[in-house]
C-alpha cells in the first residue's frame, strides 16, 4: 500500500509540473474523405462544419477535406450537401501531434430539394433497427467513470443493461442470459470479449478489446439485422479506426490493473497496421492485499489494412488473450480466505480470433467476404485440501477446446430508394472435452463424472432483408428473414424449422418525434458444453435427448424525440418469450435459473423443454457533448421469469426488476474534465442452501460448499445495490506528444453489497471440523456473511505519440 501511495504522489507531482507549461501552437487537424456510402465514390463540394462555430470547409474533387489550425480539444462536425442526408460526428479528439482522420460516409437522399432541411441528429438510426440501437463513441468509453476503458462496464450506463454484483463483466440485456449476446469486430465475430470467461456463458472481470482501436460501437438490444444470427439479447458491432498513414505513432497506458503499448503506422502507400499488447499486474496487488487467488491476464490485438484500390479494401484483424488463475495458499488466516481456497480451482485459459474482411464496392452497392477462425482452450484442476501429492485427492480435472472456422458472404444493393441485404454463412465447429469430477449427491453418496468427448459438425445459414422509405421518407419499413441449420442432429439439420422472420417500422410524426416498432423471431444454438456432454458410458446424452435451438419471440415499441442540442429522449417497451431453453436433468431446473460464475456452465444432461419470458419498459434521456456538458439518465423496469420443475413461472437469475443509471460530466477550461456515474440495481433472486444435506460428512468432505435446495428455487432475494463512481481528467497537449493523467474512484462512498451468505463448517480450536453432537453423521455448520464492494481509487496515465 505504501508503494501505491508513493506512486500516486509522484504522478500528482508530475501533473503539477506539467500544469506550469503552456502550449503556444495550434496545429490540430481534422481531415478525411467524404464519400457515397453505397459505392465509395467521392462526394465533392460537401460542406464540412465545426458545430457551434463559423468554420466551414468544402471537400475537393476527390472528396478530401481538411480543417487546420485547431486548438487541441473535442469537436463536433456536421457535413451536408444537396442530394445526401446530413451527417454529424461528435466528440472528435484533436491533438497537436497527429491528425484526427474522420471519413464521412453519406447516404443518398431521395427527397426533393424543397424538402431538404439543415437539421442534424447525432444519433444513429437505421431502417432495419429503428429502435433499440445506441452508438457509443470512443470518447464516451474513455471518460466513463469507473469504466476503466472497458466497454462491458461503459454500456451499464444505458437502459436495459444489468450486471453482476461482483466484479464480473456479465452483460445482462433485458433480462436475458449473458451468453445471449454476440460481438463483431469490423464485421468478424468474436465469441467473447472478456478475460477469464465462463465457458458456456460469457462475462469475466476484465475486457479484452483495446479502446485505442475503437472508432465507435453500435449496440443493439433488439431489432437485430437478419445478417446477425445466433443471438437473443444483443449484438455489438465494434468498428475500428483505420491505422495512421502519415508516420509511425503509438500510445502507452498505465492503469490501475495493467499497462499496455499500442503501435501504428504505414507499411507502404496502400498498407498500414495497428498492434497492441497489454499485461496485468493484478497478481501483485492481490498478493499484497492477502487475497486467496492471483489472476494474471495478457492480451494482444491487431489490425492490418490493405487499400487495394478505390473499389476494394481488405481488413485483417486479430484478438487474443492468455489468462492464468492460481491460488495464494499463504492467504489462509481468515474464515473467508480458507473457504475460497477450498472451492476455487486453478485454471488456465487462452483464446484467439483471427479473420479477414474483403469489401468490394460497385455502382449500386457493395459486397463483403469474411473468413475467420477462433479458438478457446480452457483447463481447470482442483485437489482436496489443495494437496496435489496424491491422485486420490483429485476432485476436478477439466480440459476443453472450442474451434470455429467461419465463412460469410454479404451483398448490399441500393436501387430507387430500396436497400437489399442478403447473404449466406458457413461454419465448421470442433469441440473437445475431457472431464473428471468427483461430487456428492443429495442422498450423500459420492458420484464421479468421467468422460471424454469430441464433436465435429457443420453450421449453415442464409438471410435477406429489404428496406424502403415511403411518404417523403416519413415512414420506413424493413422486412428480414433468416434461417439456420447444422449437422449435429437430424432435427436441427432442416433449416425450415428455424425460420426467423423480423419486421420493423418507424413513422416520423414531426421532424423530431417518431414512433418505432419491431417484432421478430430469433434462434440460438445451445452452448458447446451442452451439445458435447457425454455420460460415463460415452453416450452423447443431449443428442439422444433431442436438444434443439432455443427460440425467442420479441415485440418492441417506443417513441423517440430528438432536440436541437444533440439530445434525445426515448421510451421503449419490450416483451420476449423463450421456448426450448435447456432444462438440467440432474437438478430439475432451467439453465436460466442457474446464473453464471467462473468455470463451466451446461456440462451435463439437459432437455429442450424449459420456457420463460422477460418484459419491461425503458426510459432514456441522453445529452451528447454540447457546450461542454454531457449526460445520461436511464431507468429500466424489467422482469425475467422461467419455469421451475412444476411448470410455474418464477424469477430467473437475471430478474433485477429496477435498474437506474445516472451519468454526467463537464469539460472545463485548460483541458480539465470531471465525470460522475451512479447506478442502482434491484436485488436478484437466489436459492437457499439445503443445510441438512450440506452438513452430511460424506457430502461436505467432497463438495466443501453448500448444496442448494432446489425445492426453494430462487425463493429469496438479495438486497439492492448502488454505487457512485467519479473521474477527473487533465490533458496536456504538446507539439509532438500528448499526456492524459486521470484519477478514477470506483464506489466512492464504499458501499458494501450483501450477497447470499456462505455456509461453512464449525472448527474446533485445533482446526478439526466439529461433529454435530445430535447427529454423528453430520458436521456442525454456520453462515459466513458474504459482502462485496470496496472503494477503489486509481491514478493512470495515457501518453499519445
Amino acid at each position: 500500500m505504501l508503494q501505491t501511495q508513493n506512486r500516486m504522489k509522484k504522478l500528482i507531482l508530475i501533473a503539477f509540473l506539467f500544469s506550469t507549461f503552456s502550449v503556444f501552437s495550434q496545429t490540430g487537424i481534422i481531415k478525411g474523405r467524404v464519400f457515397n456510402a453505397k459505392n465509395n465514390e467521392p462526394v465533392p463540394f460537401a460542406n464540412v462544419v465545426i458545430q457551434g462555430t463559423g468554420t466551414v470547409v468544402l471537400s475537393d474533387i476527390e472528396g478530401n477535406y481538411s480543417i487546420e489550425n485547431l486548438k487541441p480539444d473535442l469537436y463536433n462536425i456536421e457535413v451536408f450537401i444537396v442530394g445526401f442526408k446530413k451527417k454529424s460526428v461528435l466528440e472528435i479528439q484533436v491533438f497537436n501531434n497527429k491528425p484526427a482522420v474522420i471519413d464521412l460516409a453519406l447516404e443518398e437522399d431521395v427527397k426533393t430539394l424543397e424538402e431538404v432541411k439543415i437539421t442534424v441528429s447525432p444519433f444513429k438510426k437505421t431502417d432495419e433497427s429503428p429502435l433499440s440501437l445506441r452508438t457509443i463513441g470512443v470518447s464516451e468509453i474513455e471518460r466513463n467513470p469507473g469504466g476503466n476503458r472497458d466497454i462491458s462496464k461503459v454500456i451499464q450506463s444505458l437502459p436495459g443493461v444489468a450486471s453482476g454484483v461482483s466484479f464480473r463483466n456479465d452483460i445482462i440485456i433485458r433480462g436475458g442470459a449473458p451468453n445471449e449476446n454476440r460481438f463483431y469486430l469490423d464485421g468478424i465475430e468474436v465469441p467473447n470479449i472478456n478475460h477469464f470467461a465462463t465457458q458456456g456463458s460469457s462475462g469475466g472481470p476484465v475486457g479484452m478489446i483495446n479502446v485505442n482501436f475503437i472508432r465507435e460501437v453500435d449496440f443493439y438490444s433488439g431489432a437485430f439485422p437478419a445478417s446477425r444470427g445466433n443471438t437473443m439479447s444483443s449484438v455489438f458491432e465494434f468498428r475500428q479506426k483505420d491505422p495512421r498513414t502519415d508516420r509511425i505513432g503509438g500510445n502507452f497506458t498505465l492503469g490501475s490493473s495493467d499497462f499496455g503499448l499500442t503501435v501504428e503506422g504505414p507499411i507502404s502507400k496502400k498498407q498500414s497496421f495497428m498492434f497492441s499488447a497489454r499485461r496485468s499486474y493484478l497478481q501483485f496487488l492481490f498478493k499484497a492485499l492477502a487475497l486467496p487467488f492471483l489472476p494474471t491476464y495478457n492480451d494482444f490485438q491487431l489490425k492490418y489494412k490493405i487499400k487495394v484500390n478505390d473499389k476494394n479494401e481488405i481488413n485483417i484483424i486479430g484478438l487474443g488473450a492468455i489468462d492464468d488463475f492460481v491460488l495464494n495458499k499463504e492467504a489462509s488466516e481468515t474464515e473467508e480466505q480458507r473457504y475460497i481456497l477450498e472451492i476455487i480451482p486453478v485454471s488456465e485459459q487462452w483464446n484467439y480470433t483471427i479473420g479477414a474482411n474483403w469489401k468490394n464496392f460497385r455502382e449500386n452497392g457493395y459486397s463483403q467476404l469474411v473468413v475467420s477462425r477462433n479458438m478457446l482452450s480452457n483447463t481447470a484442476t482442483k485437489y482436496k485440501g489443495n494437496d496435489e501429492s496424491a491422485d486420490s485427492n483429485l476432485l476436478l480435472k477439466y480440459n476443453s477446446q472450442e474451434i470455429e472456422n467461419k465463412l460469410r458472404f454479404e451483398n448490399n444493393y441500393f436501387k430507387n430508394g430500396f436497400r437489399l441485404n442478403y447473404g449466406a454463412g458457413y461454419e465448421f465447429a470442433k469441440y473437445s472435452n475431457s472431464t473428471y469430477s468427483k461430487f456428492s449427491l443429495p442422498d450423500g453418496t459420492t458420484a464421479i463424472k468421467d468422460f471424454s468427448s469430441a464433436l465435429n459438425f457443420h453450421k449453415y445459414g442464409v438471410f435477406a432483408q429489404l428496406s424502403k422509405k415511403l411518404f417523403s421518407e416519413r415512414l420506413s419499413l424493413s422486412f428480414g428473414i433468416r434461417t439456420d441449420g447444422n449437422s449435429y442432429s437430424d432435427d436441427m439439420s432442416n433449416p425450415l424449422k428455424q425460420l426467423s422472420p423480423r419486421f420493423s417500422a418507424a413513422y416520423s410524426i414531426s421532424e423530431r418525434f417518431s414512433i418505432n416498432f419491431n417484432t421478430g423471431r430469433y434462434y440460438q444454438l445451445p452452448a458447446y458444453t451442452v451439445l458435447g456432454f457425454r455420460n460415463n458410458n460415452n453416450e452423447l446424452v443431449n443428442k439422444t435427448n433431442n436438444v434443439t435451438y432455443i427460440m425467442s419471440d420479441h415485440v418492441v415499441a417506443g417513441f423517440e424525440y430528438n432536440s436541437k442540442s444533440n439530445a434525445k429522449i426515448t421510451i421503449e417497451g419490450f416483451y420476449k418469450t423463450y421456448k426450448n431453453y435447456p432444462f438440467l436433468l440432474k437438478d430439475s431446473i432451467s439453465l436460466a435459473n442457474l446464473g453464471a460464475d467462473f468455470g463451466v456452465i451446461g456440462n451435463e444432461g439437459v432437455t429442450s423443454t424449459s420456457n420463460g419470458r422477460s418484459y419491461g419498459i425503458e426510459f432514456l434521456a441522453q445529452q451528447k457533448l454540447f457546450k461542454g456538458f454531457y449526460g445520461i439518465v436511464a431507468y429500466t423496469f424489467v422482469r425475467s421469469e422461467f419455469e421451475n420443475r412444476n411448470g410455474d413461472l418464477i424469477p430467473s437469475a437475471w430478474d433485477n426488476q429496477h435498474i437506474v443509471a445516472l451519468t454526467g460530466g463537464k469539460k472545463f477550461k485548460r483541458n480539465w474534465e470531471i465525470g460522475v456515474k451512479w447506478r442502482f440495481l434491484g436485488g436478484t433472486p437466489y436459492t437457499p442452501y439445503d443445510v441438512q444435506t450440506t452438513a452430511l460428512k460424506n457430502v461436505w468432505d467432497i463438495n466443501k460448499q453448500g448444496v442448494f435446495d432446489y425445492t426453494q428455487l430462487n425463493s429469496q432475494r438479495q438486497t439492492s445495490v448502488h454505487q457512485l463512481d467519479m473521474r477527473v481528467d487533465k490533458k496536456y497537449f504538446f507539439k509532438k506528444w500528448a499526456l492524459n493523467i486521470y484519477l478514477d474512484i470506483q464506489n466512492a462512498y464504499n458501499f458494501k453489497a450483501k450477497l447470499q451468505p456462505r455456509i461453512d463448517v464449525v472448527r474446533n480450536t485445533d482446526g478439526s471440523i466439529a461433529t454435530d453432537p445430535n447427529d454423528p453423521t453430520r458436521y456442525q455448520t454456520k453462515q459466513i456473511p458474504n459482502t462485496t464492494g470496496t472503494l477503489i481509487p486509481s491514478i493512470g496515465i495515457i501518453i499519445e505519440l
